[in-house]
C-alpha cells in the first residue's frame, strides 16, 4: 500500500507493506469556523464577553504566537478586528520566547492580510534585549522577569493554540507569558526542569515545568486577561475554541486537545517514521518534538526516522553545540549533570534517545553536522524505510513499521498502559 507523507510544502508517496500501522490523530467533527470563533467570544469561562472586555479597555495589548506554532492568528483577528479598530491605544506583541524574530514570510503567516494594516502596532519580544520587570522567585527558584509592556497595557488578550508538548505537557495558556514574554534567564531556569521524568507530553500534575509556569503567572494577578485558546485538527482546521479566564480556558481546551491528538497503540514498532509537518519543521530544534513523540511508539533497539525539511537550519545553537562537542550520547548526559544552558534540554532528549535506539533523518540539513549529533542522514523517505526494514531483518526480527504523519502533534500511548 502507499502512505502519503508531508515533506516541506510538498507530499511524497511511499510504498509499505499492508502490515504497516499509520498512527493518526483522531477525526473530530468540525463546525463553521467563524461561528465557532464568534460563539466562543460571546460565551467565555469566568469572564465578561470579548465585546464587553474591549469596551472597557481604552488601552489593550494583544499577545500572539510566533511562526513556530500552527495557531490560526489571522483567522481569529478577522473576527476581532472590527472591535479592536475602535481602541485608542492598541498594540500587538509577538511572544517569541527565546526564538528569533519572525522573517517577512513568517509575519505573513502569522497575520495574513492584517500585517500591512497592523505592522506599525506590532513589536517583537526579545528575551535578551527587551525592557523587563522583575517580579520575584517561584517556589522552584526561577527568577521571574517579564517584558515591561505588560505593565503598560493592563488589559491583555492572548491568542494561543493548545496541543500536547513534550515537556510542558501542553502548549497554550500560561505559555503566552512563560516562555512567550519572559526574560532569557527566566526561560532558561524554567526549561532546565525539562530533564525531569515528570516533564512529559500530557503531563501537568507533578510536572515541574508546568508548575513553575503556573507559579510565574501568579505574579500577574492584577492584569486583566481575556484568553483565546484554540484546538486545531492536524490540518489546521479549528475544532474548538475556549475563551475567558486564562487558566480555566486552557484546562478546558486540554480536554479537547486530548480528543484530537492522543492516539491509541496496541503494540510498539521496531521502525517508526515520525514526521514534523510545517510549520513545526522550521528547524531541527523544533523538529525534535516529532522525535520525542515518535519514541513513545518505538521498541528498544529500534530505528526512528525523522522526516523534516528544516528550512530554517538547526535552530537554537546551544543544543547542537552540546551534541557536537561530545563523543557519545552518554557523554552528553554527563555534561548535563554539571551545566545547563537554554537548549541543552533538547540535546539531552536526543542523547537519551540515542542510548537505546538508532536515530535517522530525512532532511535538508548537512549530514556531517547530523552525524555529530548522533543522527544518520538519509537521502529520501522511501530509501530510509527500505534500508531500515533490511537492517531489522538482518537482526533476526520481523519488521514492525509505524508511520506517524503528524509526529509533532500525535502522542502515541499503548492500550496496556
Amino acid at each position: 500500500m502507499f502512505v502519503e507523507i508531508t515533506y516541506g510544502q510538498g507530499k511524497e508517496q511511499i510504498r509499505v507493506d499492508e502490515s504497516c500501522k499509520v498512527l493518526l490523530p483522531n477525526k473530530v467533527e468540525i463546525d463553521n469556523e467563524n461561528l465557532t470563533i464568534e460563539t466562543a467570544l460571546k460565551n467565555p469561562i469566568s469572564s465578561i464577553s470579548f465585546k464587553e472586555f474591549v469596551k472597557k479597555s481604552d488601552k489593550l495589548l494583544l499577545i500572539v504566537n510566533d511562526a513556530t506554532r500552527p495557531t490560526p492568528t489571522a483567522k481569529i483577528i478577522d473576527i476581532l478586528h472590527p472591535l479592536l479598530s475602535n481602541i485608542t491605544d492598541f498594540r500587538i506583541i509577538v511572544a517569541t520566547g527565546s526564538h528569533k524574530p519572525p522573517s517577512p514570510e513568517e509575519y505573513k503567516f502569522i497575520f495574513g492580510k492584517y500585517y500591512d494594516l497592523y505592522k506599525d502596532k506590532i513589536e517583537v519580544h526579545d528575551a535578551k534585549k527587551s525592557s523587563m520587570k522583575f517580579y520575584g522567585k517561584t517556589p522552584h527558584g526561577t527568577e521571574v522577569a517579564f517584558n515591561d509592556v505588560i505593565n503598560k497595557y493592563r488589559n491583555i488578550v492572548t491568542i494561543n493554540s493548545v496541543e500536547p508538548h513534550y515537556f510542558a505537557g501542553y502548549t497554550g495558556g500560561r505559555k503566552s507569558f512563560l516562555p512567550g514574554l519572559a526574560a532569557y534567564k527566566t526561560i532558561e531556569e524554567n526549561h532546565k526542569f525539562a530533564m525531569d521524568n515528570q516533564a512529559c507530553a500530557l503531563g501537568l500534575n507533578s510536572n515541574p515545568v508546568n508548575e513553575d509556569m503556573m507559579d510565574s503567572i501568579r505574579f500577574l494577578s492584577e492584569i486583566n486577561v481575556f484568553s483565546i485558546q484554540v484546538v486545531l485538527t492536524p490540518d489546521g482546521e479549528i475544532y474548538k475554541i475556549i475563551t475567558g479566564d486564562l487558566n480555566k480556558s486552557f484546562l478546558n481546551a486540554v480536554e479537547f486537545a486530548n480528543e484530537v491528538f492522543c492516539a491509541s497503540l496496541k503494540k510498539k514498532g521496531n521502525i517508526v517514521v515520525t514526521v514534523a509537518p510545517p510549520p513545526m519543521d522550521i528547524n531541527l530544534y523544533q523538529s525534535q518534538k516529532a522525535l520525542e513523540n515518535g519514541k513513545l511508539a518505538l521498541e528498544e533497539n529500534g530505528i526512528i526516522i525523522l522526516v523534516s525539511k528544516c528550512p530554517g537550519g538547526l535552530g537554537q545553537q546551544a543544543f547542537i553545540d552540546l551534541l557536537c562537542k561530545a563523543d557519545s550520547p552518554e557523554e552528553v548526559l554527563e555534561f548535563l549533570k554539571d551545566e545547563y544552558k537554554l537548549g541543552y534540554h533538547k540535546a539531552g532528549k536526543i542523547a537519551e534517545l540515542a542510548t537505546w535506539a538508532d536515530i535517522w533523518a530525512v532532511t535538508d540539513l548537512d549530514s556531517t553536522v547530523l552525524k555529530k549529533a548522533f543522527i544518520n542522514s538519509c537521502n529520501g523517505i522511501q530509501e530510509a524505510v527500505d534500508k531500515a526494514i533490511k537492517i531489522i531483518k538482518n537482526r533476526g526480527k520481523k519488521p514492525n513499521l509505524i508511520i506517524i504523519p503528524y509526529g509533532s502533534l500525535t502522542v502515541p500511548f499503548c492500550q496496556k498502559r
